[in-house]
């Protein structure tokens, strides 16, 4: 019966050591909140501008209170200026910013487009106020981390307006979620 040698039997326990240590740092890189390359930026960016274009179109026609229908204005001009810049600066730098909406942004916009009156402002709120939390921290992060210059510098300079648009959506949310508190059950 052949013996396995300390040598080789230490290697082996080595080797599985490793192995064990490299799955452990790959499951650790893969579930940590690393910043996103600039050009991943720059897409999500984009998308994030192109949802927050028709949700605002959409807020701005459905509507039920006027603070509603202004903010979706509002969020539609303030994103379409900040697309605009990101897309000559994705030009720029070669990089191919999406042209449709994603699978969450669609999923969101029908969703809203079937409510109406008080059920849409406070469904619309609230998404603007979750979607708006997310972006000010990945427009933070960029802003702070991001290699490149330009796309650190539009990540900066937007983001004030995008804590302004999260002020005001929690704003709205509360109006709206105040209203339907003092509404009279029959």
């Amino acid at each position: 019966m052949p013996t396995t040698s300390p040598i080789k039997r230490s290697n082996r326990i080595v080797l599985i050591a490793a192995v064990l240590a490299l799955g452990a740092v790959v499951v650790v890189a893969k579930t940590s909140n690393r910043p996103l390359s600039d050009p991943q930026f720059a897409v999500k960016a984009a998308q994030g501008s192109s949802a927050e274009i028709e949700l605002g179109r959409l807020a701005a026609q459905k509507g039920q209170s006027e603070t509603v229908r202004a903010f979706g204005q509002t969020m539609a001009a303030d994103h379409a200026k900040a697309k605009q810049k990101l897309e000559k600066i994705a030009a720029q730098e070669n990089i191919r910013l999406p042209e449709d909406l994603d699978k969450d942004a669609k999923q969101t916009y029908d969703k809203l487009s079937k409510l109406s009156g008080p059920a849409f402002d406070r469904a619309y709120a609230q998404d603007m106020v979750k979607d708006h939390k997310k972006d000010v921290a990945e427009f933070q992060k960029e802003a702070s981390a991001g290699k490149n210059g330009t796309i650190r510098a539009f990540a900066a300079e937007t983001l004030p307006t995008l804590q302004d648009h999260l002020k005001q959506a929690r704003e709205i949310k509360d109006l709206s979620d105040r209203s339907v508190a003092t509404v009279p059950v029959p």
